[in-house]
């Protein structure tokens, strides 16, 4: 059986500080932000509040990384599975630094 999906672009990684840097941003965003989020409410709030924050915030995160690996990723390489730090990469080289990868 011949199962090999082949990559033909590799995850791209940048040489301006700018670029790396917004690359860690939104992989910790997409990462950490539902948590974040939900000590945020559980401390000014309420925990039930807070409950509802990390559902309704992890379903609002889930489809924006959907968003973001479906509108950048190359449509061959998408049945990998990808980090959160490949998707930032993937969404900022095809967005916003354009042709600043090493």
């Amino acid at each position: 059986m011949n199962d090999f999906i082949p990559e033909i672009e590799p995850t791209p990684t940048f040489k301006t500080k700018q670029c790396t840097w917004l690359v860690q941003i939104v992989a910790f965003k997409l990462t950490y932000m539902p948590i974040i989020l939900t000590l945020l409410v559980a401390y000014m709030v309420d925990y039930f509040y807070a409950i509802a924050t990390l559902l309704i915030s992890y379903l609002i995160t889930g489809i924006v990384r959907s968003y973001m690996r479906n509108n950048s990723i190359p449509k061959q390489q998408q049945e990998y599975s990808y980090s959160d730090k490949a998707i930032a990469a993937w969404f900022l080289y095809r967005t916003y630094c354009f042709g600043e990868q090493k």
